[in-house]
């Protein structure tokens, strides 16, 4: 069976770069992004800039799905926030739409929720409660990717991811890590999901002190493989600094109290914040 083309926009970001590499046995994958990046084996690369029409048009034709990832990954100014994931956003959309691409996976952000106090469980039926610019524009996201299923008979599976990487990093990813395995698990959920029209779930593993009801994903199918409790000793041993209370109380931690959040796409590697 001939392998599907996947395209990945903002695929040189830590969470492209995982899925990139967890995904690359199963499909033949597109990379996309503003700046130039290292190829990995079987893979082709297109820069682009999603801001631009025609450039969304070039790099989703002849795709089977999308992987949209690209945007400004924190909270910061309005101008770059606008540029990127709202008219990224709906460039990628209508590109897919004219371009008869019907499947979209949209990786949104727990911080379309943020402003929930992490005393209560949510699910993904709740109102959105966004912490910020950046959790505005992945409401956005969300609200496009409802239009273009009820109005064009697109697919899309909404992802909130808490965050993407080996191991949780500190007491509130206990929270809301995923492994790379199991956000590529997530992804190839909606990939190949025959009955999706317009769900959301959240990107977490099967955390044993999750903030989210993620019911609905398990519906879809994800088994979660992994769960931070097994890093939890690690991580409840480490001091931490005492931080502000408004981001101590609410699940989206800093990003409820501060204006503006480093970009980890200008930073190297090794400072990048997790999200």
């Amino acid at each position: 069976m001939k392998k599907k083309t996947i395209l990945i926009t903002g695929a040189s970001g830590d969470v492209g770069t995982h899925l990139r590499r967890e995904l690359a046995r199963k499909y033949r994958i597109r990379a996309s992004d503003l700046r130039p990046m290292r190829k990995v084996a079987g893979e082709t690369f297109v820069q682009a800039d999603i801001s631009n029409m025609a450039h969304a048009l070039r790099i989703t034709k002849g795709v089977d799905a999308i992987v949209h990832l690209g945007g400004y990954s924190v909270e910061g100014p309005w101008e770059g926030i606008l540029n990127a994931n709202i008219v990224g956003c709906y460039n990628v959309f209508e590109a897919a739409r004219r371009n008869g691409v019907k499947r979209i996976v949209f990786p949104t952000s727990n911080h379309a929720v943020g402003f929930y106090k992490r005393s209560t469980t949510i699910d993904h039926r709740v109102y959105p409660k966004p912490d910020g610019r950046y959790g505005v524009s992945k409401v956005f996201g969300e609200a496009l990717g409802s239009l273009y299923a009820d109005k064009y008979g697109m697919a899309f599976l909404m992802i909130r991811i808490g965050n993407v990487n080996p191991e949780p990093i500190d007491r509130r990813r206990l929270s809301i890590w995923v492994s790379p395995r199991d956000i590529a698990q997530l992804v190839t959920i909606g990939i190949e999901h025959p009955d999706i029209r317009f769900e959301i779930v959240y990107g977490i593993s099967g955390n044993t002190r999750a903030w989210y009801d993620n019911s609905n994903a398990i519906r879809l199918g994800y088994m979660p493989k992994d769960n931070s409790e097994a890093y939890a000793p690690a991580v409840l041993s480490r001091k931490e600094p005492k931080g502000d209370p408004v981001a101590e109380r609410h699940q989206g931690g800093v990003f409820c109290a501060v204006e503006e959040v480093p970009n980890p796409a200008l930073l190297p590697k090794k400072r990048r914040p997790a999200r």
